[in-house]
């Protein structure tokens, strides 16, 4: 038998987890990548292929993780101001900073670095919503990571956007520059109900509709934004942003923290996404948002970890871990929030959130090869008898060892390849310094 030409074949996995909708998994088997694509999956599959090869002996491969909602550049104001109430955090800690600061080259430079510590962690694909998504792009092009990309609309003056007109007229300008991209995915991000008119809203998801891309938006996050909108509107967030047309299976909710029933029945109805961010909800005194809920009335809920003003990490395992143990005891069931769905909510899930489930999310032929693979030679990791459990209860993202985007290895050996770490290291020293002398002057 002949063989057939491989870019890239990954041997003896101890466990692959699929996360396809039947769960499949394979033991001691292989992975076969070509043209930035999985074409082959199973055992002996090293005996038909022949390419380069790396090795997967005491490893778990599942899909890249998906990171549904964060602020990238964030990572330059990591601790800043923290264990303050979120009034005096914003007031006197983030808005002067970013007020000050927030440039081309801070977002360029703090998304360099949470590009290093997503990779390091296992996160292939990332949702962002922030200002001067250009640098962003840029940082992506240049690593090669996925990023879902919106830039913040709000209805006052934001850097690089005086009105919400030219936010939405500059996210036109980024959709045509980047449409059709494997890595820059354009969105359009109105910030808040609370923070967007209804005429900022419907005229987002206009071009959301026209050029068919996510709309990313902030709901129900804090009983404030719950409390003004009801003041304002005479609604509940859903209800509102239902009244006003913006709801659809392209809106994406990041942290939807306090729905009331009927609006998860609206949710349900509608096909709208949640990015859950249980740590940055906890850090904040946010809340818990009622995810089990969500979930049981068919909500699609993806795993998100905010800004790391917020949270104050970028690690998707242990945002998972948090997600499953916190709504154990919050609902006082151990049941609730298992460790496959925990998982999912970091892979096929995530993809669904982002529309995204015909390319990424899971272990299947034709899918991107953006793949994981998880040191489980540790004895935090052993005995081994569940592989789902063991990465949900008891792994860390330190534990990743290989990543792979498109068939192109990003993190080997546990070494990031694509982002020179003192590079990054020496920008977040460059930072702190300036960021300091602003709250001594």
């Amino acid at each position: 038998m002949s063989l057939k030409k491989a870019d890239l074949i990954i041997t003896d996995i101890n466990y692959i987890l699929t996360m396809d909708k039947t769960l499949t998994e394979f033991n001691n088997a292989d992975i076969v990548v070509k043209d930035g694509k999985i074409i082959d999956i199973g055992q002996n599959k090293k005996n038909e292929y022949f390419g380069k090869t790396i090795t997967g002996k005491n490893k778990i491969a599942v899909p890249g993780f998906i990171n549904t909602h964060t602020h990238a550049a964030m990572t330059l104001l990591r601790g800043y101001g923290s264990d303050n109430p979120l009034k005096v955090w914003l007031e006197e800690y983030i808005w002067p900073a970013e007020g000050k600061f927030v440039s081309y080259e801070f977002v360029r430079d703090g998304t360099h670095i949470a590009v290093y510590e997503m990779l390091r962690a296992g996160t292939t694909t990332f949702v962002d919503m922030y200002f001067y998504e250009n640098a962003v792009a840029d940082v992506i092009k240049h690593v090669g990571i996925r990023g879902v990309l919106s830039t913040g609309i709000l209805d006052f003056p934001t850097p690089g956007a005086k009105t919400p007109e030219e936010g939405i007229a500059k996210t036109v300008e980024f959709i045509n520059e980047y449409k059709n991209d494997p890595f820059v995915i354009p969105a359009i991000g109105p910030h808040a109900p609370y923070t967007c008119s209804p005429q900022t809203l419907k005229k987002a998801y206009e071009v959301a509709e026209k050029y068919d891309i996510l709309y990313h938006i902030h709901i129900a996050e804090t009983e404030f934004e719950v409390k003004t909108v009801k003041e304002k509107y005479g609604k509940t967030p859903v209800e509102h942003l239902k009244s006003v047309g913006v709801l659809s299976d392209r809106t994406l909710a990041a942290h939807m923290v306090y729905p009331t029933d009927k609006e998860i029945n609206i949710l349900s109805e509608m096909g709208v996404k949640v990015a859950h961010c249980p740590e940055s909800n906890l850090k904040l005194a946010s809340g818990i948002a009622p995810v089990p809920k969500m979930i049981e009335k068919g909500v699609v809920v993806g795993i998100g970890t905010d800004g790391t003003a917020s949270n104050d990490d970028l690690d998707i395992i242990g945002e998972i871990s948090t997600a499953a143990k916190l709504h154990k005891g919050a609902t006082k069931d151990p049941t609730v929030l298992n460790a496959k769905q925990a998982l999912l909510m970091a892979t096929r899930w995530g993809a669904e959130a982002l529309r995204m489930e015909d390319r990424i999310g899971s272990i299947e032929k034709g899918k991107y090869a953006d793949i994981v693979l998880i040191d489980i030679s540790q004895p935090h990791l052993n005995p081994l008898y569940d592989p789902y459990t063991q990465i949900v209860y008891s792994a860390k993202g330190c534990d990743v060892d290989t990543v792979l985007i498109g068939g192109q290895i990003k993190v080997l050996n546990k070494n990031v390849i694509a982002v020179d770490r003192e590079e990054v290291l020496s920008k977040a020293f460059y930072w702190r310094e300036k960021i300091i002398g602003l709250k001594r002057s």
